[in-house]
């Protein structure tokens, strides 16, 4: 038993049902024709950058509001914050630069019990920022994460999206038109230069914010972007960097994470804010 894949309205259901039932989000709405993400890829995000943080602290992933997590991108539908605040009880500061977006999530947060006491989502009024406006330097956060847009444009999404339908095992007929049964605005889908450029410009930004974060990350969907992601930290100079794969069913995805603290730095971060 199963659903059809493609059909919107499908993948929504399940994703509401699955929301409450892991996660006791009872009340879960998007606007029409916004991002309506993969649940369990998400978790999976964020269990691997739990795991990362565990390295950095005995092994041990630190839990509660005490750990802070900025998500660049939170989108309509605060799916990372609502996972990462129900399975480790961290705190988030979601950022977007859709005010729509925001209403939304806040919509979402208002509307769930216990949400408002570790979500808060903030408006990126600058789009061409990541970090500015959002994380102060003087209210440092442990980790950031970001599921950047994958396309170069419109066009490209479209026909990614149609070739994935196509595949899709309930798709009895050829599809010709391109539905993206997932949804999604143009923010969310694609950016001028694609996924390389949007994570190499973060790469860039997060440099202003070296003492201000533990670990950033990201998502790199795309193995062709890869080997220009890792140069480019090199050549920034960050001090560590990691590659987590991650994999669904027949998805392959990795998530990129780095930091610009020394050995002693991450010592003394988690002396201070991890144990």
């Amino acid at each position: 038993k199963s659903i059809d894949f493609a059909h919107p309205e499908g993948v929504k259901a399940l994703n509401k049902a699955l929301l409450n039932y892991h996660y006791g989000i009872k009340i879960w709405e998007i606007p029409q024709n916004y991002l309506c993400p993969p649940i369990p890829g998400r978790a999976d995000y964020i269990h691997h950058i739990a795991d990362l943080l565990a390295e950095s602290n005995g092994g041990e992933i630190p839990k509660g509001n005490k750990i802070t997590c900025v998500d660049v991108g939170v989108g309509a539908n605060c799916i990372y914050p609502m996972i990462g605040y129900k399975e480790y009880g961290w705190k988030f500061i979601g950022s977007d630069i859709d005010p729509i977006a925001i209403k939304s999530a806040n919509n979402i947060i208002g509307q769930n019990t216990g949400l408002e006491e570790g979500i808060e989502v903030r408006l990126q009024e600058n789009p061409r920022d990541f970090f500015y406006g959002i994380i102060q330097k003087e209210a440092p956060v442990d980790l950031s994460i970001c599921n950047p847009p994958f396309h170069a444009s419109l066009e490209e999404a479209q026909k990614a999206n149609l070739r994935k339908l196509n595949n899709l095992a309930y798709s009895k007929d050829k599809i010709k038109k391109p539905t993206l049964n997932f949804g999604g605005q143009s923010n969310e889908l694609w950016y001028n230069g694609g996924e390389r450029k949007f994570v190499l410009e973060m790469i860039r930004e997060s440099k202003k914010f070296a003492n201000s974060c533990f670990w950033f990350s990201t998502l790199v969907s795309k193995q062709s972007n890869l080997i220009a992601v890792q140069k480019f930290l090199e050549d920034i100079g960050v001090r560590a960097s990691k590659i987590l794969p991650m994999g669904q069913g027949n998805k392959s995805s990795r998530v990129v994470a780095w930091t610009f603290l020394s050995s002693e730095e991450q010592t003394e971060w988690r002396n201070k804010r991890l144990k």
